[in-house]
Order: structure tokens, then C-alpha cells, then sequence
């Protein structure tokens, strides 16, 4: 199946992404790589990444910005984008060129444009001084990237269904969602389909499942249960772990 968008996807398994614009430019999102069990092995060395323009990051749990170091390290330049409570967390790690934003903000880097959405999820990360307690890491957020040709993608992040995601579809009308469907922590096929429905999107992509035994959603069973809501028509891209969509 293909996009017949002049952007690319990349899945390296859980919810690390490289999309490619039509320009040419390549975002990371959420690097979850070298500690990924369903990350193949040929993408576990930061040389075999190539040059990333951006990375934007979702949230702070250690399966989201795992690899954040590793990507500067090789890309000192890269523009990293998330909360302010976010590009804190990171700027440690060299992070020179930072896109600090919030939730209903929107920018302009490369050949894009990023708004940022509401998550219904937790941030947080280990205490430095007390493993037994985490750190406020601020809010859980998606993204909506809207490309210069057009063609616009909705990263919901890690969350469950709400509401508003009828409105993120009435205001910036998303060709293509990339949803979570592991369940547990996010939401599961159920959830997902409903925010197809609401979304109104005609493409989508199912992230975050099949990495640990606890991510128990399937695409099929996604599949299942749009074809319920009558959503037949809706294309489900679904990929294995370093497979790109063109």
C-alpha cells in the first residue's frame, strides 16, 4: 500500500517513527531503538539512523526518548520539539537547537508545520536519588505535521480516546492517523476505531502494540472492529518493524 504522497514512514517497532518530507528532511519521533525488542537489528546502530533534520517527542517514559542521546550525539544540529518540561529533560544531552512548544501551539520548521495536541497518558521518569519515585515529566502530547505539499499526519502520542479528536479532525482534516492499539496503557482496537470514526481520516497506522507480552491489541482485531463501525473503506497501513510506507 502507499501514501501517493511524496512523505515516507518508517516503523522501527513500538512508536519510533522516521517520516521523510517531500523535501527531503527526516523527523524521529520518539527513538525508542537500541533497548527495543521489536527493533530490527540492523537499525540498532546510531550510524545506520543517517541525518535526521528533527525529533519530536511525545512524552518522556523511557520507551519514548530511550535513544534521544544517541540521535544528538550523531545529529548535534537536529531540531528537537516537545514540552518545555521536555527539552529540560534532554538538553543535557547536547540538544543545541530546541523547539520547546505546548499543547494548541503551532510551528514552522523545515517543510512543515507542527501543531501540538492534547494526550490522555502520564510523563514521568526515574528519581535520580530514589529509584522508587519519578519525576514530574509535564504533559503527554501528540502531533499534528502538516507538510508543504499538503499531506498531513495526526501522531496521537500514547493515549486513550477522546472527544476532541473530532475536532482535530474538523480543524485540520488529517489524511492519515497513527494511532496506538496495544491497549493497557493506551487505547486498545476498540478505542482505536472509535477515533477513526470521530477523526474521520481515510488512512491509518497502528503503533505502539506487539513490543511487550502486556501490548496485547492486534491489527487485526482493529481491522475487526472498524469493519463494525462500517469503516471498511478506511486503508489500515500495517507494517512490520523497519518497513517503510511510501
Amino acid at each position: 500500500m502507499t501514501l501517493n504522497s511524496n512523505v515516507s514512514i518508517t516503523w522501527l517497532g513500538h512508536s519510533t517513527l522516521i517520516l521523510e518530507s517531500p523535501a527531503g528532511n527526516r523527523i524521529i519521533i520518539d527513538p525508542f531503538i537500541l533497548s527495543n525488542p521489536s527493533c530490527p537489528d540492523a537499525w540498532k546502530n546510531e550510524g545506520n539512523l543517517g541525518k535526521l533534520e528533527a525529533m519530536l517527542i511525545t512524552h518522556i517514559h523511557e520507551d519514548h526518548i530511550g535513544d534521544v542521546e544517541m540521535v544528538i550525539r550523531s545529529n548535534p544540529l537536529i531540531q528537537v520539539v516537545g514540552m518545555p518540561e521536555v527539552i529540560t529533560r534532554v538538553s543535557p544531552y547536547g540538544a543545541s537547537n530546541v523547539q520547546p512548544m505546548n499543547k494548541g501551539g503551532t510551528i514552522n520548521i523545515l517543510d512543515l508545520m507542527i501543531t501540538m495536541t492534547d494526550a490522555n497518558h502520564s510523563s514521568s521518569y526515574p528519581n535520580a536519588d530514589n529509584e522508587n519515585m519519578l519525576d514530574y515529566g509535564g504533559e503527554p502530547a501528540g502531533f499534528i505535521l502538516k507538510f508543504n505539499n499538503g499531506f498531513t499526519i495526526y501522531v496521537a502520542g500514547d493515549t486513550g480516546i477522546f472527544g476532541d479528536m473530532a475536532l482535530i479532525g474538523k480543524l485540520y482534516h488529517p489524511d492519515l492517523a497513527i494511532l496506538p492499539i496495544g491497549d493497557r496503557f493506551t487505547m486498545g482496537p476498540f478505542q482505536a476505531a472509535h477515533a477513526v470514526q470521530l477523526l474521520g481520516v481515510s488512512q491509518v497506522l497502528p503503533y505502539h502494540y506487539g513490543t511487550f507480552g502486556l501490548l496485547t491489541g492486534t491489527p487485526e482485531a482493529f481491522r475487526n472492529e472498524m469493519d463494525t463501525l462500517g469503516l471498511e473503506n478506511v486503508v489500515l497501513h500495517t507494517l512490520q518493524p523497519g518497513d517503510t510506507l511510501n
